[in-house]
């Protein structure tokens, strides 16, 4: 026998096609999302990656989010002697919601890195993340700052320090931001006991809301560090750091690879 419950149910076959739009249901009404990821190698020197994505039957509305990739570390561009650095920014943040039509395409690209690890005085800044079609207009996330040492124990990078804040609407989303710039700890130490250099760091940061904040390189000894290889998506790769006591030059790591996300129901 129906009851009351069983009256309040209805199948797919009952809605006709289109009936239904966006302004006949309250907030909220089947706000089911799916999620599309798209991201580069985590390996060292990741070229990113791009393609392209068709919007699912059925879907209206979408929500993307882009992060470039980080920058490039530094390395120690002058071997048996020690100097201020900066490590190397996390990629930038970049979001944008908007209407969107089944069937339409969109080029969706994760950026990658500069192929290359540093043993020059400055790395490389991290590739764009971007996204390109319908409803959206330059529309992409900035690379990260590229690690930096000065070459001079007297002097900063302060040229190539990294900006936080953007304005609303910059870069075609409607929200977006970055890291502060890598940086520098002066650890204990001098030129007794210790070589002028000994613990110092160099710390690379991450980009905004995906995950890692800061990840540091110490010297623990008289010699050369070298930057890891990997980085976590859209961080900045690690710089080489060394002491004052040693002839070995090293050299940095490369960012982690930018990513995009789209949510979208």
């Amino acid at each position: 026998m129906a009851n009351y419950a069983s009256y309040k149910q209805i199948s797919n076959s009952q809605i006709v096609d289109g009936s239904i739009t966006n302004t006949q249901l309250v907030g909220g009404a089947f706000s089911n999302w799916n999620v599309k990821w798209i991201y580069g190698d985590p390996q060292s020197m990741s070229s990113g990656c791009c393609c392209l994505w068709t919007v699912p039957t059925g879907v209206q509305k979408m929500y993307v989010e882009l992060w470039g990739a980080g920058g490039n570390g530094h390395g120690t561009c002058s071997c048996n002697r020690c100097y201020n650095w900066h490590g190397a920014q996390g990629g930038y943040y970049n979001a944008k919601t908007l209407s969107v039509t089944p069937t339409n395409q969109y080029t969706v690209c994760a950026g990658g890195v500069y192929r290359c690890c540093s043993r020059e005085c400055v790395g490389c800044d991290g590739c764009v993340s971007y996204m390109n079609g319908a409803g959206l207009s330059n529309f992409c996330a900035m690379g990260g700052t590229r690690g930096c040492a000065t070459n001079a124990w007297s002097t900063t990078c302060s040229s190539t320090m990294a900006k936080c804040c953007m304005q609303p609407g910059a870069h075609g989303g409607d929200f977006g931001m970055g890291n502060h710039g890598g940086g520098t700890r002066k650890g204990y130490g001098g030129d007794g006991m210790y070589c002028h250099c000994f613990f110092n760091e160099t710390r690379s940061t991450g980009a905004p809301f995906l995950g890692t904040m800061a990840v540091a390189n110490t010297v623990r000894h008289c010699w050369v560090r070298c930057g890891c290889w990997r980085a976590p998506y859209g961080h900045g790769g690690q710089g080489a750091v060394t002491s004052y006591c040693e002839r070995c030059c090293g050299q940095g790591g490369t960012g982690g690879s930018g990513v995009v996300k789209i949510s979208y129901m």
